[in-house]
């Protein structure tokens, strides 16, 4: 008994030695008090981070082909305009100004300077007058000067930084071979890339400017044969975007143009570590936009550290407010009162002539129960979420925008830059 002891004690001590004659590795003693915190830390550099293969270029801005970024030559009417004149417009707008020598806004489409083929395709597209982020934006964006926009979804903020893009754009030498885009439009969501991709293609073609449309959730065949033909504009999600860089497909050494729109989206929805990952790949001499709905902490921090001397418009409130053309209906009800007040509801609704209607729902199964239950109930409706195909998403929203299907159901993926003219929305 006492030799099975004695036994069991030396294989005990040997375990103990190899044990720590394997922790003293000459690898562990380098790293350690090195690597502990930074591995706890989950990392954004890990190996499985979007981009985490990406080296950030050493920009030298001496040796960088010099690029043209000022535009704008103000129209002798803005110039001349009396100052309490402007003073009252952007107080009627509720415009605030952020910045040193801010020009004045400009009042209609020929003011602001814009080339007749762009001009020819505002009117083609029945624009009669720009909104308030357009006539102040406008002047800003086309000096060359990085901005913040801050004003709520559907205030014509796409057309503020697209037009502008296309002035860029046609001042640029041509690409060549293997050159990525000149013009970056960074977008939280498919559906929203996708809208500013259909504002592109109109206002762009008539110059022949190229774009593409990068976003996870499709092939990316179709994308990657766009960027080997090379395009001018690219309207993309962060991580898809951050997957054609890693793998050499595209890069972004001829970009000049950056665009983050919905900033405040993008950084709830944590894409902040691939936004700044995707910037370090552009020149640091670029003009830079940033368009938000809110202006919270997180949202100025990134424009601290990325945009130079940048003018900042604001139009409205900072904080993510109630749109007041919009007839806002509240009832406060228990969880089992809902079907039956959304059946009694779909019912006024759909014998309406615009009867076009948004239901948004917590959760995606709750998302598929509601409109299993409605079709049922003979509602033509439709759903969306983010388990949902891209070729599922185009469907459901081509149907919905027509008036095939008027009733849509969703979670927040359409929250925000969905556009649906005469829609009505309900939380459920």
């Amino acid at each position: 008994m006492g030799r099975y002891r004695s036994r069991s004690r030396d294989r005990d001590r040997r375990r103990r030695s190899r044990s720590r004659s394997r922790s003293r590795s000459p690898r562990d003693r380098r790293n350690w008090g090195s690597s502990g915190g930074r591995d706890r830390g989950g990392g954004r550099n890990s190996r499985g981070q979007p981009g985490a293969n990406l080296r950030k270029p050493r920009w030298d801005l001496s040796r960088l082909e010099p690029f043209k970024k000022d535009f704008y030559v103000p129209h002798e009417a803005v110039q001349n305009r009396d100052p309490r004149i402007v003073e009252q417009y952007r107080s009627e707008k509720e415009i605030t100004l952020k910045g040193k020598n801010i020009p004045n806004p400009v009042f209609t489409f020929e003011e602001t300077g814009f080339p007749d083929y762009v001009l020819k395709e505002i009117k083609r597209q029945g624009f009669t007058e720009p909104t308030s982020i357009q006539a102040q934006g406008w002047p800003i964006a086309l000096s060359g000067r990085d901005m913040v926009g801050i004003a709520s979804t559907g205030s014509g903020k796409t057309l503020s930084y697209i037009l502008p893009a296309i002035v860029h754009i046609n001042s640029q030498p041509k690409l060549g071979r293997k050159d990525g885009p000149i013009a970056l439009v960074l977008a939280p969501t498919r559906e929203l890339a996708q809208q500013i991709q259909q504002v592109a293609d109109d206002f762009g073609h008539s110059s022949g400017i190229r774009n593409t449309c990068l976003y996870g959730g499709a092939p990316k065949g179709a994308q990657a044969r766009d960027l080997d033909g090379g395009v001018e504009i690219v309207i993309a999600t962060p991580g898809r975007l951050l997957d054609f860089l890693e793998s050499g497909r595209t890069n972004l050494k001829r970009c000049t143009y950056l665009v983050l729109d919905e900033a405040d989206r993008m950084l709830d929805m944590g894409f902040e570590p691939q936004i700044r990952k995707i910037i370090e790949q552009i020149r640091p001499d670029r003009q830079t936009l940033m368009w938000s709905a809110t202006w919270p902490k997180e949202v100025k921090n990134l424009a601290e550290d990325f945009l130079k001397d940048y003018a900042q418009i604001n139009v409205g409130s900072l904080q993510l407010a109630a749109n007041h053309n919009i007839l806002q209906i509240i009832d406060v009800c228990q969880d089992y009162e809902k079907e039956n007040k959304l059946s009694t509801l779909l019912k006024e609704i759909m014998a309406e002539s615009e009867n076009k209607t948004i239901v948004f729902i917590e959760t995606k199964r709750r998302v598929d129960e509601i409109t299993r239950k409605m079709k049922r109930d003979g509602w033509p409706a439709v759903c969306i979420h983010g388990d949902k195909t891209q070729q599922e998403r185009d469907w459901v929203l081509q149907d919905f925008r027509s008036g095939k299907a008027p009733i849509l159901v969703a979670t927040d993926v359409a929250a925000r830059g969905l556009e649906a003219h005469c829609a009505q929305t309900h939380a459920g």
